[in-house]
């Protein structure tokens, strides 16, 4: 089973996010499990702070190293093994399908929320596998983007999703965007269904799905075809 574990300064927060909808089936059912481990509860500041200014001046505050180790070597103790740890970062990769879909093969996933104008460097060079972003700007917290990867990581955990083979037609799973999807009633504010997905015929269905979303894919992400070379 998988376990994604998120340091953090907000654990409430997080587990409000996760425990509810898809992923907190999931996790009543014990096809994954995710923790969230209080970085604040490791500081051995009388203060319990965890962050301090920047060596050389500048503005705003940097988190300390030592919480962050101690809480990295608290979670180690308790599997028994080095997770792999991905700091959550604007400066990392931004993450992608195909990166989620690697991830999912992990067993130990932990994810390192930073905060304050970030974290000192010498414990990301130390314990940190890989930064990743979900994005090319910048948020308060990295607690949004550590939900988000552990949303969509879990999602490719079979029996997640009520129907495994859906994962495969989604936007982004096969480097295509999704072809746009219809639901009762057939007509709707005079704007019917298209007439190939009420024909019943499958093999139709699916090159008219296969059309639309290489239409869309070209029209709003043409990016994406030059990585496939299409």
């Amino acid at each position: 089973m998988m376990r994604i574990d998120i340091l953090t300064l907000f654990p409430e927060m997080c587990s409000a996010v996760y425990s509810e909808s898809i992923t907190g089936r999931a996790i009543s059912k014990g096809l994954i499990e995710i923790h969230s481990r209080n970085i604040r509860d490791f500081t051995k500041n009388k203060h319990g702070s965890v962050d301090d200014t920047p060596y050389g001046g500048g503005m705003g505050m940097i988190m300390q190293a030592q919480p962050i180790y101690d809480c990295y070597l608290s979670l180690c103790e308790e599997l028994g093994a080095k997770p792999h740890l991905i700091y959550m970062s604007p400066q990392g990769k931004v993450l992608t399908q195909q990166r989620v879909k690697e991830l999912a093969e992990i067993p130990n996933l932990a994810l390192l929320c930073g905060h304050y104008e970030g974290v000192d460097q010498r414990v990301i060079d130390k314990i940190v596998d890989e930064e990743i972003s979900i994005g090319d700007y910048v948020l308060t917290g990295g607690e949004i983007p550590a939900l988000a990867l552990t949303d969509a990581v879990a999602r490719m955990i079979p029996g997640v999703l009520a129907n495994d083979e859906a994962v495969q037609n989604e936007s982004h799973y096969n480097g295509l965007l999704e072809y746009p999807q219809y639901t009762k009633p057939a007509v709707w504010e005079s704007i019917a269904v298209p007439d190939v997905l009420l024909s019943g015929h499958h093999k139709n269905i699916d090159a008219w799905r296969k059309e639309q979303s290489l239409k869309r894919t070209k029209e709003r992400r043409p990016d994406l075809l030059e990585e496939k070379n299409l």
